[in-house]
């Protein structure tokens, strides 16, 4: 056999070796997907990996003045599974605030309503009696007929709801003349390899798994109201006037901030065209949800930027706001930025959404191509809530993530995205998103591992396990892998999953493959682990300008180190070493250095480094 091919097998004997070392714990339930082969080990999408879709067509009309929505979707539903369903779940998330419901969110009583009323149903065209579903919260469940795999069923749902005026949880009115409506039309729940049907119920705190689906909504609302919404508009001459839909057009093709529709547009009238009611009429392909805004006195900001150099796709960023918040006047330079820093630095791909909309709403909440953001007093803030809610783009609605079971999956890459980008749109912000939180209850009896599944979280851990802590995760491997070889991991990951539903595993997996590295240890104490971070500065020994400085891993999680020369005439330097150091289980460090400056002091620990005893973390030099 020739060198390379030695060579090649020994790699790949070498490889496989260092993957059956370490192992990380599975769920039966989990395992069971590579028994079926609908994924591997190495992180793939496996041969008989599937997953259903829908084609909805959504057509509504909402009254603002008493806040009714009513309409119908049609649905098209593919059974890709290999099971024949007796039965399918659908999701009524309006039922949120239904009475006598369940919610671990509060709401005023204004609020509390007869929920969604189902006026009529039918499977292929045949009106079903309302015996043939069981309303249940937020889940209602349908008897149908056999519905074969491989096979589709057309469902028809004529219904309505009251908009919530108050209480404000992701959608409902912003004030009498705008709203953010999102979860306001029947679909059907998710079917997966793993759990079979999506039966958790939204009670407010928990998000959402929903199916990569084709939408077209025609939306009716009064004349005088704008109306934004997942996907592109295809309609815009019908709705506005010639010189708004110019200027859309125009936005679309230029870098520069455009005014799409101004205060003295709404002054001089004429922004959409005459009608006592306009439709307006959306599509949108391969994503999870559908969520529209509208107003009638807010301006519109718009931009555009080449986000694929190889094909020069560009993409448009609104900002869409009332102009008494004065903080939005810069949200379109965020958003911008944010999506220029997600296309070319990190996670250095190219955004995969045709429009990003920010709206000025009550909430801070993200939806496919749609963000409901509130207006904050803060730069920083602004800043750090708009790159966080435009990152969600790429998880969950990019990579089909099922929050309801593991938020770390989106909001921990949010919370990253924090930290990283919030910087490079102004220097000055340093975004500590959660880091005290971690500090003030790592190790508490309430400290859970990432793992644990979201549900199940409470106290502090709802926060931490879906924020900071896999942030941090994140982050260290960044840190351990270097930017090329971490890019590298991320992509094989986003090219094997976008578009489809992967569970953690496929994301551990996916790295360790990307990146050619047993990553195992890392994963399981960091993520699937009890524990606390906690390093002390155990010794420091130094003959003439060599240095020798002994870091103690007294905590069983691993966190890089980084140690703070204090000199005495005023300045610092930060040596630093990534979590690597505590690959092999080993408890000391020992950080060697040759300085022949004067050094006063020595502290360890930077902002992202997160530690229960910071006591040993300074050493005074005699």
């Amino acid at each position: 056999m020739e060198l390379k091919k030695l060579l090649a097998v020994a790699f790949v004997l070498f490889f496989l070796n260092s993957f059956a070392q370490t192992s990380l714990p599975i769920p039966t339930n989990l395992k069971a997907t590579y028994t079926k082969g609908t994924r591997t080990r190495d992180g793939k999408p496996g041969a008989n990996y599937w997953q259903n879709k829908a084609d909805y067509l959504i057509k509504v009309n909402f009254d603002p003045k008493i806040r009714l929505l009513s309409g119908v979707v049609d649905i098209d539903y593919t059974n890709n599974s290999p099971d024949s369903l007796k039965q399918v779940i659908f999701k009524l998330y309006p039922n949120f605030y239904l009475k006598g419901g369940v919610r671990n969110m509060k709401i005023s009583p204004e609020d509390v309503s007869d929920g969604v009323q189902i006026q009529k149903l039918s499977i292929n065209q045949q009106d079903q009696d309302a015996k043939q579903w069981q309303i249940d919260g937020t889940n209602m469940t349908l008897k149908i007929p056999a519905l074969p795999s491989k096979q589709k069923m057309h469902f028809t749902v004529t219904y309505s709801y009251i908009v919530n005026k108050g209480s404000h949880v992701r959608t409902g009115e912003v004030d009498s003349g705008a709203f953010f409506i999102a979860y306001f039309f029947p679909r059907v729940a998710v079917y997966d390899d793993i759990d079979g049907w999506n039966q958790h119920p939204y009670l407010g705190v928990e998000e959402f798994y929903n199916d990569f689906c084709h939408f077209n909504a025609e939306i009716t609302v009064p004349g005088n109201y704008e109306v934004w919404a997942t996907g592109n508009l295809k309609n815009a001459s019908e709705v506005y006037s010639p010189k708004i839909a110019a200027r859309i057009t125009a936005s679309g093709l230029s870098d520069k901030v455009t005014d799409i529709t101004t205060l003295g547009d709404r002054q001089a009238g004429g922004i959409t065209k005459p009608g006592a009611t306009h439709t307006w009429k959306f599509e949108a392909d391969s994503v999870t949800d559908l969520a529209m805004a509208m107003s009638n006195h807010y301006v519109w900001q718009a931009s555009s930027l080449v986000v694929d150099p190889a094909t020069k796709r560009r993409v448009r960023v609104d900002a869409v706001y009332n102009t008494d918040h004065k903080s939005y006047f810069e949200v379109i330079n965020y958003a911008r930025k944010t999506v220029e820093t997600m296309s070319y630095t990190f996670p250095k791909w190219p955004y995969p959404f045709p429009h990003e909309t920010i709206f000025d709403g009550l909430d801070q909440m993200e939806y496919p191509m749609m963000v409901n953001d509130n207006p904050v007093e803060e730069v920083p803030d602004d800043i750090e809530l708009t790159d966080h809610e435009i990152f969600h783009s790429m998880f969950p609605f990019y990579m089909g993530t099922n929050e309801t079971k593991y938020g770390w999956m989106d909001e921990g890459w949010a919370t990253i995205a924090e930290w990283l980008i919030s910087p490079v749109i102004n220097p000055k912000v340093v975004d500590e998103f959660g880091m005290d939180v971690y500090n003030n209850t790592a190790g508490n009896e309430g400290d859970l591992p990432i793992m644990t599944l979201t549900p199940s979280l409470a106290d502090a851990s709802s926060f931490t396990d879906s924020y900071p802590k896999p942030a941090m995760g994140y982050l260290y491997v960044k840190d351990m892998l270097g930017d090329a070889l971490f890019t590298k991991a991320l992509h094989y990951y986003i090219q094997q999953w976008h578009g489809k539903h992967p569970m953690p595993y496929d994301f551990f997996n996916c790295m360790n493959t990307g990146s050619g590295q047993n990553l195992n240890w890392f994963w399981k104490a960091w993520f699937f682990d009890n524990g606390v971070p906690d390093l002390a500065i155990s010794n420091v020994d130094k003959q003439q300008n060599n240095y020798t400085v002994t870091i103690t891993s007294i905590g069983t999680k691993p966190v890089p180190i980084d140690l703070a020369l204090n000199y005495a005439d005023g300045t610092t330097k930060v040596l630093h070493q990534s979590v690597s150091c505590w690959k092999d289980g080993a408890k000391t460090y020992a950080l060697k250095f040759t300085d022949s400056k004067p050094i006063t002091k020595m502290v360890l620990g930077t902002t992202y480094d997160p530690d229960v005893d910071k006591s040993n973390n300074v050493w005074v030099m005699k």
